[in-house]
């Protein structure tokens, strides 16, 4: 029998529209073991919330002391960070494809694979009617990562995703 991790750790901030939302991500790992759906709403225009993204080139925009050694991820934007290119570093992943004011995603890099095994991963900006935005990352982990690592990602991932997306949801309701 395959290991899922439970929904509460699997899904933060998601409705049934937000599971069940086709991710580039998916694509890349049709046959995942496990899909976790990260969602925050902002009050800021798409693309300017596609913007920050961007910036995920540059920094995670989670605990900086524990994944950016220490440094602060930039407060305001970098300039150029929209300028994006396949293959590029994105955290620990490589960018496959984006689509410029929708979405950006990304298979981690081999180097990585020891620690986090084979993950898709995919930030994707939703507009809404009213003008704000839905912001959804989806992770897709492959069937070879064992479920205590699955696991224990999972955990991880829901404490260091909830405060990436909630760093950028307030940079971005700032306007910086």
């Amino acid at each position: 029998m395959s290991y899922t991790a439970p929904r509460f750790l699997r899904c933060t901030n998601a409705v049934a529209e937000d599971i069940h939302r086709f991710s580039p991500a998916d694509d890349l790992m049709p046959e995942a073991a496990d899909r976790w759906v990260r969602c925050i709403d902002v009050n800021a225009p798409t693309q300017h919330v596609y913007r920050w993204l961007c910036q995920l080139t540059v920094a995670p925009y989670s605990y900086d002391w524990i994944d950016n050694r220490g440094r602060r991820s930039p407060r305001t934007l970098t300039a150029g960070a929209d300028r994006l290119t396949l293959g590029q570093p994105f955290l620990i992943f490589s960018i496959t494809s984006f689509q410029p004011g929708r979405h950006i995603t990304g298979r981690s890099r081999p180097e990585f694979h020891r620690v986090y095994g084979d993950i898709a991963v995919s930030y994707q900006v939703i507009p809404r009617p009213e003008g704000t935005t839905r912001l959804q990352a989806n992770a897709c982990l492959a069937r070879s990562t064992s479920p205590i690592i699955r696991f224990a990602l999972a955990v991880g991932d829901k404490v260091m995703a909830g405060k990436q997306l909630a760093k950028l949801k307030v940079l971005a309701e700032q306007g910086r």
